[in-house]
């Protein structure tokens, strides 16, 4: 099989790395604000984070939503497409409970 067929590379070219899946983890339990998710990935660069949001969502996985206010109110989370990986999210959820325990 060619690395390109590989549908493991397939997944990972579009939430591999290190912050999508963390950014994907804290969507799942609702949209959430810019400022929201730069304090949960308080170790991600605010340059980091943003480019993850527009991979994330140029690659379909998430959705941004843009409020008419003062300031602008900016909003992200799942698309259709990107619910159909919840269940890849709570895999690698639950596989991470089960490896910190037995430490």
């Amino acid at each position: 099989m060619r690395l390109e067929d590989c549908p493991v590379r397939a997944t990972l070219d579009v939430i591999g790395g290190k912050w999508k899946p963390v950014i994907l983890y804290h969507l799942m339990n609702g949209p959430k604000r810019h400022g929201e998710l730069r304090r949960l990935l308080s170790d991600a660069t605010q340059k980091m984070l943003t480019q993850q949001l527009r991979e994330l969502e140029s690659d379909g996985i998430i959705g941004r939503k843009v409020y008419p206010e003062k300031p602008p109110k900016v909003e992200y989370a799942f698309t259709t497409r990107g619910r159909t990986l919840r269940p890849v999210i709570e895999a690698l959820c639950e596989w991470g409970t089960q490896k910190a325990g037995k430490k």
